[in-house]
């Protein structure tokens, strides 16, 4: 589900609702219309095979949102916004990402990557196979799900909205089209491309008065070996871009990026880099304000105890809404110029956005233990529900609401998370999950893969170890040139506390699995601990040494976590310890993964092979990192098929047992 769009006079809020489809094998969805009065129910308006992002003008006259057919490329799409039939107002190549209306409701800016000519299908008949050599002298030149990235910059364009009342466009036939055979019709307006630079342009947003645009990019001299970007400003039809530069200025990476409707104050999300411009590990995001004519920025957010994120929507003339990663959960706060917090929804929520209507009426998108998500209103601090999307989930399947729990690891650390029991007395075999990251979190909020899991027989143990987000930077940074040390010793503290504290699980029968790091951690836990049935390392960061040389972050990524050195790497790689491994493995990994290739799984497994181990290797063809929160429904059903299988084998439940 996507951020609410409430249209201005806060009578109603658009959603976009995408499910996964096996019929088509993607994801289809709609927008749907949500009243904010309860006694009106929400209907879907459009039809599209996946309409999303939706985005009222400030007028409230057009809806705009993106279109994407079954080939996946969206492209831009505004219908009046009581209704009718949309209109497409783009014909980008590669298809059309972020959008931003201008505030006189006749302009939008938006991202579209702009590949090379003779590249990516620009050229009839040339087709990836045949083009150009390409010729690599920087580090930061691909991306996972993305592919090659400096032959496609992507950059902002500003298009004009057609008069919706307006006839369209007719093409030339017969006689005229002979006489005017190089006129054409596609009623597609030209779109004007106003940035150019050797960087992705992002995050675009128009000044107050329309005649500007902010966006964050690297445009600074030596940006290809650091991780710094900033924020800019061009003339919304074009120019030189000039950087946006507080006094005082540190380096950082800016994340999100807006300017307040009053057109005093610049609002934005960064992080800070340290000295070399590169150290990000467990950094937490501040929200910074500036004055748009300049001067010093100011941290509006704690640095050490929140970690904030966009977008940032307008909540006043002076004040946004913003994302805060806290304790497992996903807040909503309300930020002023002056630094007033005020935080709108918190508790055990995970928020996805929300937009504010002129008359104050805040619509929220969110998920929790019961929903996939849903869309409510704030009326005097409290959640009212406006839709019910998961109803026939819960109908149809047993939804289990996971456990809050916390423990305490062996030098006293608090580590929090949660256990989700199946139904039944039990004894019931143990899966201990870890996530990725390692700045991420696990939430209280529906999580197909629990859930998956405790519809099977299986108890599901999962926590926040140091190394997560959500529990101050120190907590996040604690395990910098130290992995593999208290971040296996805080989920091994959870997982023993866990097997105490509840009586319905068997301590015997325990298996362990995790992705990207948790598949790092499962890698490093299984050389040390043997107590596991079996193990599931998927797309894993299991070698930091070739891990440099493979991966789009590798550059930076593994010697900020474990240090440069080949001793530090050694002490910490999973591969330089997997002689000691006799636990049963499984390895997924997929084919486009560029986050963690598949080098680093193919390798692992068959270093266990040649040990004579019990390990399989599955690979998944025209997958990337994402498989299991993006990837085709048929290959996500299939992976969670196999994962079952593995634990058929390894740990057999009165549900899940191995065939014959």
């Amino acid at each position: 589900m996507s951020a609410p769009a409430i249209h201005p006079d806060g009578t109603k809020a658009v959603v976009s609702v995408t499910r996964p489809d096996f019929d088509a094998d993607s994801y289809v969805g709609q927008l749907w219309n949500v009243p904010l009065d309860t006694t009106k129910f929400p209907r879907r308006i459009t039809r599209g095979f996946r309409d999303s992002s939706p985005a009222f003008s400030p007028d409230g006259l057009v809806l705009a949102f993106l279109r994407s057919d079954p080939n996946g490329k969206p492209q831009l799409y505004v219908v009046e916004a009581a209704g009718g039939e949309p209109q497409r107002i783009t014909d980008q190549h590669a298809g059309v990402g972020g959008f931003v209306w201008a505030p006189d409701s006749h302009r939008i800016a938006f991202e579209a990557r702009v590949p090379e000519q003779g590249r990516y299908g620009t050229v009839d008949g040339v087709g990836s196979g045949a083009e150009d050599a390409r010729l690599i002298a920087v580090n930061q030149y691909k991306q996972n799900g993305v592919g090659y990235t400096s032959d496609q910059r992507q950059q902002l364009f500003v298009v004009e909205v057609p008069e919706l009342g307006g006839e369209p466009a007719v093409a030339p036939r017969g006689r005229a089209a002979h006489e005017q055979p190089t006129r054409t019709a596609t009623g597609i307006p030209t779109a004007k491309q106003v940035t150019y630079g050797d960087s992705d342009h992002e995050s675009p947003c128009f000044s107050a008065d329309g005649t500007h645009l902010y966006f964050i990019a690297a445009l600074h001299e030596g940006h290809d070996d650091d991780l710094v970007t900033a924020v800019y400003r061009v003339a919304a039809d074009g120019g030189q871009p000039t950087a946006v530069e507080p006094f005082k200025q540190k380096l950082q990476t800016v994340t999100a990026v807006r300017a307040s409707t009053d057109g005093r104050w610049l609002f934005y999300v960064a992080q800070d880099l340290g000295d070399t411009g590169k150290d990000f590990v467990a950094r937490n995001a501040v929200l910074y304000v500036m004055p748009t004519a300049g001067g010093e920025a100011a941290a509006l957010t704690d640095v050490e105890h929140l970690d904030v994120s966009g977008p940032l929507e307008p909540s006043g003339p002076a004040s946004v809404l913003v994302l805060n990663t806290a304790l497992g959960s996903v807040e909503l706060l309300d930020v002023t110029a002056e630094g007033g917090i005020t935080p709108l929804v918190h508790g055990n929520r995970v928020v996805v956005g929300a937009t504010v209507a002129a008359n104050g009426e805040i619509a929220v998108s969110f998920s929790d233990a019961s929903t996939v998500g849903d869309v409510a209103s704030l009326e005097r601090g409290e959640i009212r529900l406006l839709t019910d999307f998961s109803a026939a989930l819960r109908n149809n399947s047993r939804v289990t609401e996971p456990l809050d729990f916390e423990a305490e690891s062996t030098d006293g650390q608090p580590v929090h998370g949660w256990v989700v029991l199946p139904a039944g007395p039990g004894p019931h075999p143990v899966l201990l999950t870890i996530h990725g990251g390692p700045f991420s979190q696990y939430t209280g909020a529906f999580f197909d893969e629990a859930q998956v899991y405790a519809a099977a027989g299986y108890a599901v143990v999962m926590c926040n170890p140091r190394g997560s987000s959500g529990y101050g930077q120190a907590h996040g940074r604690a395990i910098k040139e130290r992995m593999g040390t208290v971040d296996m010793q805080d989920v091994l503290a959870f997982l023993d506390s866990a097997l105490a504290s509840f009586a319905v699980l068997d301590e015997s029968r325990v298996g362990i699995m995790g992705g990207s790091y948790g598949g790092y951690l499962t890698a490093w836990t299984i050389a040390h601990d043997h107590r596991f049935k079996g193990a599931i390392v998927e797309r894993g960061f299991l070698d930091p040494v070739s891990f440099a040389g493979s991966a789009d972050i590798g550059w930076f990524f593994g010697t900020e976590y474990t240090g440069g050195t080949p001793e530090q790497m050694a002490a910490q790689s999973p591969m330089a310890v997997v002689s000691r491994v006799d636990t049963p493995t499984l390895v997924i990994h997929s084919e486009n993964d560029l986050r963690c290739p598949m080098e680093q799984g193919q390798r692992y497994y068959a270093q266990l092979k040649a040990q004579g181990v019990e390990t399989s290797l599955l690979i998944f063809p025209g997958e990337d990192h994402e498989l299991s929160r993006s990837g085709t429904p048929h290959h996500r059903r299939q992976r969670f098929d196999h994962i079952l299988r593995w634990w058929a084998k390894y740990l057999p439940t009165d549900v899940n047992r191995k065939e014959g």
